[in-house]
C-alpha cells in the first residue's frame, strides 16, 4: 500500500505535529511504501519571508530525520523539488467545482482576519493542491490530522470526477486519523487546535530548550476544580493535558487518572514536563548528529525527489495522454 502524507515549513515543529502526525508515520514505514514530504508550496500561500522559509524548510527536514522517519525504508523529499505537484494541481483545478473550494474550513479560518484583497488564490486553491499531491503517487492511505479531513475528502471527489470523465486513473485515497491525538489543543486556550499562529505560550516546540518546556507546561492553564480525569466538555485544559501525557508516556489515560487520583494540578503538571522532556530527549540528541552532517541531509532529499519524481513523471504521462494533451 502506498503511504504520503507531509508538514506544512511554517516554523518549529511542535508536538501537537508530532503526536498527530508524525507519530503515526514512524510505524506506517515499516509495513508499506511511504513517501513523506516538506510542503513548502503550501507555505507560500499566506505572507512569508524567504529567508525565514529556506530555514524552515530546512529545520523540518532535520526534525523529520531526528524523529525517526528512515530513509532506508521511506522517500523523504521537498515538494517544490517535483515540479509535477504544481502540474497536476493546475490539471484538476479545471475540473474542481469553485463550491467545493468555498466550503473548505481551513480556508475561511486562515481569510477571516485579511482584507479580501489581500488574500490569494493561492490559499483559496490549496486543497486543489493537496489533492495533486495525493494523487499524484496514486496514493492509497493519507495519515492525518482531524482538520485535514476535508482536504482528503476533496481529493476522494476529484479522483472519482477525473477517472469519470477520462478513464480509470487514480485511486480514491483513505485517510487515517490517530485514534488518540488528533486534536492536540493550546496549552493558554484548549478551545484552539495547538498552532505556532496563537503566540509562544499555545504550543511546546518539539526541540525548544527544557527548561521552556517546563515552565510553558507550569503555567498551561487548568480548570475549575482539582480532579484529574478526562472529561473533554467539562475539563477540556486537563483532558488535553492527559492526552499529551498518555502519548508520551504510552500510558492509558484511565492509568494516569488513577495514578493521579486526589493529587493536584501542580504535581502533575511537573511530571508531565519530565515525561515530555524525557520523550523527546533521544530525538534531541538525533538531532544535535545531523546538525554537524548536513551534506548527508542533502544527499537523503535530493534521492527523495529523484525517487519521487519517477513516479510522478508516470502518472502526468497518464494524465497527460488521458485528458488529450500532446
Amino acid at each position: 500500500m502506498r503511504v504520503l502524507s507531509g508538514v506544512q515549513p511554517s516554523g518549529a515543529l511542535h508536538i501537537g505535529n508530532y503526536l498527530a502526525a508524525i507519530k503515526q508515520w514512524i510505524p506506517l514505514q515499516e509495513k508499506h511504501e511511504c513517501l513523506f514530504f516538506i510542503v513548502d508550496l503550501h507555505a507560500v500561500t499566506v505572507p512569508y519571508k524567504p529567508q525565514d522559509l529556506r530555514q524552515n524548510v530546512w529545520n523540518a527536514a532535520l526534525d523529520y530525520l531526528a524523529l525517526g522517519l528512515d530513509p532506508a525504508k521511506s522517500t523523504i523529499f521537498i515538494q517544490s523539488h517535483v515540479h509535477q505537484h504544481a502540474e497536476l494541481a493546475w490539471l484538476l483545478e479545471t475540473i474542481t467545482p469553485l463550491g467545493e473550494l468555498e466550503r473548505m474550513t481551513q480556508f475561511k479560518e486562515k481569510s477571516k482576519h485579511r482584507q479580501k484583497a489581500n488574500v490569494g488564490l493561492g490559499l483559496f486553491a490549496y486543497p486543489a493542491l493537496m489533492a495533486a499531491d495525493i494523487l499524484l503517487y496514486k496514493t492509497e492511505l493519507v495519515p492525518v490530522g482531524e482538520d485535514q479531513l476535508q482536504h482528503v475528502e476533496l481529493a476522494r471527489t476529484l479522483a472519482r470526477k477525473f477517472n469519470h470523465l477520462f478513464g480509470r486513473t487514480f485511486p480514491e485515497p483513505k485517510s487515517q486519523v490517530a485514534k488518540i491525538g488528533a486534536r492536540i489543543m493550546s496549552l493558554a486556550d484548549p478551545t484552539k487546535k495547538m498552532s505556532k499562529s496563537l503566540g509562544p505560550a499555545h504550543f511546546l516546540a518539539i526541540f525548544e530548550p527544557e527548561e521552556d518546556i517546563r515552565q510553558k507546561i507550569k503555567s498551561a492553564v487548568t480548570d475549575s476544580g482539582k480532579e484529574i480525569v478526562y472529561d473533554v466538555k467539562k475539563k477540556p485544559a486537563i483532558s488535553n493535558l492527559l492526552t499529551i501525557y498518555s502519548l508520551c508516556a504510552d500510558k492509558p489515560i484511565s492509568e494516569i487518572e488513577k495514578q493521579y487520583q486526589g493529587k493536584g494540578y501542580a504535581g502533575f503538571k511537573s511530571d508531565l514536563a519530565e515525561v515530555v522532556i524525557e520523550t523527546f530527549r533521544p530525538f534531541r540528541r538525533k538531532r544535535e548528529e545531523l546538525l554537524q552532517n548536513i551534506t548527508e541531509v542533502r544527499n537523503i532529499l535530493s534521492r527523495g525527489a529523484e525517487t519521487a519524481r519517477s513516479i510522478a513523471e508516470k502518472t502526468m504521462k497518464e494524465v497527460k495522454e488521458k485528458m488529450g494533451l500532446l
